[in-house]
């Protein structure tokens, strides 16, 4: 699969930003084949890219590529224009013509604003969808194409759906896969990187020096909403470029062009609103279970290594001091009864030396793979005297007695599957 650094170059696209990113990845993952997508983002943000990008990575990049504004075609023609008509079919119709989705025919087709189709319009191009059949304006004669069809649109199609706008089939046919292109105020961080090719580009355009801005000029420029998106900092650039004669501009005169008083706006057009701002929770979620794993982590290392450097810690006044962190460590798989928690330490403490001393363990498909530890010459010399290995082996033969022989029993009391517990016990021999 083409590298998104590659994607980026070939189509001049400016951006780091992961939601960008994940947009590009799925362009070009699903671009080797025939279904249709649908991409969702404001207007100005850019989805013009996503169908080129399809387009180009397919095996239809040979074929014609057309694109389509459905909201700048008057209701009356748009069939005529995507689906042809013959000469005669109505007034002014002196000849016969060949639509979009038989000129195009073999290639793709990128229907923009496709929430502004009529209705009417919306019938011929559900059954171009399911079966590839289409009928000229005035016309009997069924015709096929085989067309790509991308689509794409700044309209809340759930509510379009409810009003009664869009047809609930269509959608679903055109929405086979999604992509979301997030707006620019999601997009911070690129703000700086498209303002600099801006200028730059200009710059080249009007054979002027480029403009700068100080710095806290770009912290304003940074938390500016953008309504327009990228297409209004593009037309600002050019603006700035071309009105000013100081190449340097100030924060001051940058609310000329941008006033920090600007009316109330409401982005209830977007249909990805709501989409970045539960995948930003989510992200944040998940990085707080992650570092909450490594600090019990870190905890369960710390209680190891002072096990390992003294064994008569293992005492019940070293377990009883220690009691709350190892609670914290383990949770709800700890018992709080002292034996359980001398248990799974020293059930931690096996599985710590066999990923660290792999030379101790024959099996290269254990369950478990620690982080490899640190040591001083003192606990290597401490851990030279210290048999963990024969420790293991007796431990297991004590909880297989315990549990009268049963291995999924023991499996589950020393917190391994009972494939580890059956390796073990041939490889001990037990």
């Amino acid at each position: 699969m083409e590298s998104i650094h590659n994607v980026k170059q070939k189509f001049r696209i400016v951006g780091n930003d992961y939601a960008l990113h994940r947009a590009l990845e799925k362009a070009v993952q699903v671009a080797p084949t025939d279904i249709s997508v649908l991409v969702l983002g404001e207007s100005g943000v850019g989805k013009e890219f996503i169908p080129k990008i399809i387009h180009q990575f397919s095996c239809r990049k040979h074929h014609s590529y057309i694109a389509v504004n459905c909201g700048a075609i008057p209701e009356g023609t748009i069939d005529s224009e995507l689906f042809g008509h013959e000469k005669g079919s109505f007034t002014g119709a002196t000849n016969m013509r060949k639509g979009y989705f038989e000129g195009a025919d073999g290639g793709t087709i990128f229907l923009d604003e496709v929430g502004e189709l009529p209705l009417t319009t919306q019938v011929r191009l559900l059954r171009v969808l399911e079966s590839g059949e289409f009928i000229k304006v005035g016309s009997s004669q069924i015709q096929k194409t085989n067309i790509r069809i991308v689509a794409a649109t700044n309209l809340n199609m759930i509510e379009s759906i409810q009003k009664g706008k869009f047809r609930e089939d269509l959608f679903y046919r055109l929405n086979t896969v999604q992509i979301n292109v997030p707006p620019l105020r999601f997009r911070k961080n690129d703000i700086r990187l498209l303002f600099k090719k801006f200028s730059n580009d200009f710059a080249e355009k009007y054979y002027m020096p480029p403009i700068k801005l100080t710095e806290e000029a770009f912290k304003y420029l940074e938390n500016y909403p953008w309504p327009g998106n990228i297409r209004q900092l593009k037309n600002l650039t050019e603006q700035v470029s071309v009105v000013e004669k100081e190449r340097e501009i100030s924060i001051e005169k940058l609310k000329e062009y941008l006033p920090d008083n600007i009316p109330s706006l409401s982005f209830s057009s977007s249909n990805n609103e709501q989409f970045f701002h539960d995948f930003s929770n989510e992200r944040d979620f998940l990085y707080k279970i992650l570092f909450d794993m490594r600090k019990n982590f870190n905890n369960l290392k710390n209680l190891t290594f002072q096990l390992i450097k003294n064994k008569n810690n293992t005492n019940n006044n070293f377990l009883e001091e220690n009691q709350q962190l190892m609670e914290k460590v383990f949770g709800n798989m700890i018992n709080t009864s002292k034996n359980s928690v001398k248990s799974i330490v020293e059930d931690s403490i096996f599985r710590l030396e066999h990923s660290s001393n792999p030379s101790k363990n024959p099996s290269t498909n254990e369950d478990f793979d620690y982080e490899e530890i640190e040591e001083d010459s003192t606990n290597k010399n401490e851990l030279n005297t210290f048999s963990l290995q024969k420790r293991e082996i007796e431990f297991i033969q004590k909880t297989l007695k315990k549990n009268n022989g049963k291995r999924r029993k023991t499996a589950r009391e020393l917190g391994i599957s009972e494939r580890t517990l059956y390796r073990k016990i041939k490889q001990y021999g037990l």
